[in-house]
């Protein structure tokens, strides 16, 4: 997929939307969805489209917005909604239903033009039932273009996406299961190499804890695609195939609570702006990277600290590297304490942040020396790698880096 067509894909979506915020169905349909499918590589001047195509049911027909067809039948199923409308459970179940009378439709698409959810028939289980896959955002487009390699015509015609979609698959749940079960495997590491080594002058079980956190993020980094951003507003689980027999909630990633999205900052504590070459402290030390929107922002300004988040090694500093369009470690700051959620001095209700309902499990906020927080004023670029989850790297890596490949 190429870069720059999705950049001006979004680009141009982005300019759209701000311009009609209200958007009604069949401008957004117009406006944003056919040029999206029209990036994938499906021409609608063609008989590989089919728009308003009937879809019988038990109670008679009803139709869906778009069926792409491979060889004469629908493979996909695309089901739009206005841009001024949210996504919800709702929408996924009448695509789901719809996926579910056509046994050659194996894939489904949801969306509202600015935001995306991919669904698929779940072959690792007898009845297929439709499953979600992955949720995207433009955002997300910007940072990872290759999500949608997933989708496009050639992927659905050869059935690379099968493929994909079975490895992304069983990345997940190696993901979600290290995730619940990190006690227990920090534990085995530890009994292993202890068993192997005997005795060593280091916190050997915080290195396995690290061990673990970090193949998480590995595993997040070899995904095909993924979103490192909040799932969409409902209950349904993201980036995520699972069993029929398993939970459909999974595990978060160790990745900090961004805001409401609509939250501006009610104070705001960046301290300043600072050169890396200023920096004070030992190249040694610590420094604990964690990823963010922009609209986390208001959390880490307000509160001078860091939050949601699981950690396990001890760190002396903490990075943010901020995604989207900055797409840069942007701000630096000295720990303080880490601290239970409501031992936290939050300047809001933790409840009204979007990852509120979901401090429990060892989350923590990390609280930052007062006054030492602060924007870069030579921040760090991306280039190819990039923190999806909590990372970990050393101030002389900060201090010295040009991208974000010599930081991890």
């Amino acid at each position: 997929m190429d870069g720059d067509d999705v950049d001006d894909y979004v680009t141009r979506c982005r300019q759209l939307i701000e311009a009609s915020p209200q958007m009604d169905e069949e401008n957004t349909k117009v406006r944003l969805v056919q040029p999206f499918l029209e990036l994938l590589g499906w021409d609608f001047l063609s008989t590989e489209v089919e728009l308003e195509y009937t879809v019988p049911m038990a109670s008679g027909s009803t139709r869906v917005d778009y069926a792409l067809l491979v060889g004469g039948s629908p493979a996909v199923f695309v089901e739009a909604k206005p841009v001024r409308s949210a996504l919800t459970e709702s929408d996924a179940q009448q695509l789901k239903s719809y996926m579910r009378q056509e046994l050659d439709v194996d894939w489904g698409i949801l969306t509202n033009g600015k935001e995306f959810e991919v669904l698929t028939k779940n072959r690792e289980r007898s009845g297929g039932e439709e499953v979600s896959v992955i949720q995207f955002d433009l955002d997300d487009l910007t940072e990872n273009p290759t999500v949608l390699e997933l989708l496009s015509k050639e992927s659905i015609r050869s059935g690379q996406a099968d493929e994909i979609a079975e490895q992304v698959a069983r990345t997940n749940r190696a993901i979600r299961r290290l995730q619940e079960n990190e006690d227990a495997v920090t534990e085995a590491v530890t009994d292993s190499v202890g068993g192997e080594v005997g005795d060593l002058p280091i916190g050997l079980e915080e290195q396995a804890r690290e061990f673990v956190q970090n193949l998480v993020s590995v595993l997040s980094e070899q995904r095909q695609f993924a979103s490192d951003g909040p799932p969409l507003e409902s209950d349904r689980s993201t980036n995520e195939i699972v069993d029929a027999d398993e939970t459909e909630t999974p595990a978060e990633e160790s990745v900090a609570a961004n805001g409401t999205g609509e939250l501006a900052p009610l104070e705001n504590h960046v301290s300043g702006t600072v050169s890396r070459e200023e920096l004070e402290g030992d190249d040694s030390a610590t420094v604990a990277v964690f990823p963010t929107r922009e609209s986390g922002l208001p959390f880490l300004k307000e509160n001078e600290a860091w939050g949601f988040v699981r950690v396990g090694s001890e760190f002396e500093y903490v990075a943010m590297y901020v995604t989207g369009d900055v797409r840069e470690v942007k701000y630096l700051a000295r720990v303080d304490a880490i601290l239970e959620p409501d031992d936290a001095d939050l300047l809001r209700d933790p409840l009204d942040y979007r990852d509120g309902a979901k401090i429990a499990d060892g989350k923590k906020v990390i609280a930052f020396e007062p006054g030492s927080l602060s924007e870069l004023e030579d921040p760090i670029p991306y280039d190819s790698k990039y923190p999806q989850g909590l990372r970990y790297t050393t101030l002389g890596a900060i201090r010295d880096a040009e991208t974000t490949d010599d930081v991890f």
